[in-house]
């Protein structure tokens, strides 16, 4: 039984999430007419001369295993009953002695322990994983080295050899089915430039407008002046509209403004000045155009 003690010290100190831990002992009968002696821990040529080799493993709450051989033509309760007792006592010596050395189990499961975790993802991005033929999912597997199935629910399942490749294979899929969120802070790349702003992929599949009046502090009298295509740009999200556009803003970052407040710098740049000004632009034409080309 020092197996199964041993199993349990491994099991804890690999960081597997068991609820208690279990210790076995094995228990041994010599039996001479009435007259017997029960053994605790017999091996080897005790244990195969004994008449009873008797197997219990449990936890601190209770049993949880029983294996009997025996040899002779039958025990009584009184002997059971004293067997149980006695493999009780050892049990929970055992059990002190784990506890002394580890007293539960590690947080996490160490580095290079093989493990399957599970990720939760709506059911309409599952598309997303898979890919087209399969071939986004066959990538991911690859690049990460990891064994990846997914249920018809949105249940993910990574199948990793260490804790690198299932964090890794774990990113990739939480990036490819993110949702954009208010008020969330992403370092995309931008994709496309245009005379009233620069649209950041923020996600994979997913890019917002960072309207040129939200690009820096100061005022920008060209997108390209800070943003061209390949570069990458710190933005919050500040709106998504019914439509699920998303609009960004670099200046909310840099001025450490909430979403709110970065929307209603916003607005008040696109508001059109008394007497035809277009606000921060200072064109009402160009503004107007801007508001066209978005919708």
């Amino acid at each position: 039984m020092a197996s199964v003690c041993g199993s349990t010290l491994a099991l804890m100190d690999t960081g597997v999430p068991i609820k208690a831990p279990v210790a076995g002992v094995a228990m041994g009968l010599v039996k001479e007419g009435e007259n017997y002696k029960i053994l605790t821990d017999i091996q080897g040529l005790e244990d195969h001369l004994g008449d009873m080799d008797f197997k219990v493993a449990g936890t601190q709450a209770g049993i949880t295993a029983l294996q009997m051989d025996i040899k002779i033509k039958g025990i009584t309760p009184k002997i059971m009953a004293e067997a149980l007792d006695q493999a009780k006592e050892g049990r929970l010596f055992i059990i002190g002695k784990i506890k002394d050395i580890i007293s539960e189990p590690r947080p996490e499961l160490k580095e290079f322990v093989p493990r399957i975790v599970t990720v939760k993802i709506p059911v309409e991005k599952i598309g997303a994983i898979i890919g087209p033929g399969g071939k986004t999912i066959r990538a991911i597997q690859e690049e990460t080295d990891t064994h990846i199935d997914v249920d018809e629910d949105g249940t993910v399942y990574i199948a990793a050899v260490e804790r690198s490749s299932e964090q890794k294979a774990r990113e990739r899929i939480e990036q490819l089915t993110e949702s954009p969120v208010v008020g969330r802070i992403y370092t995309g790349r931008v994709v496309r430039t245009t005379d009233f702003g620069a649209f950041v992929e923020i996600i994979p599949g997913t890019d917002g407008l960072v309207h040129i009046s939200q690009l820096d502090t100061e005022r920008t009298n060209k997108v390209e002046d800070i943003a061209r295509v390949g570069d990458e740009l710190t933005v919050m999200i500040i709106d998504i509209d019914r439509d699920g556009k998303v609009r960004l803003s670099r200046q909310a970052v840099l001025e450490g403004w909430t979403a709110e407040e970065a929307r209603e710098h916003d607005s008040a740049n696109r508001k059109p000045r008394p007497g035809g000004g277009g606000g921060r632009r200072g064109s009402s034409g160009r503004n107007s155009s801007d508001r066209r080309s978005r919708n």
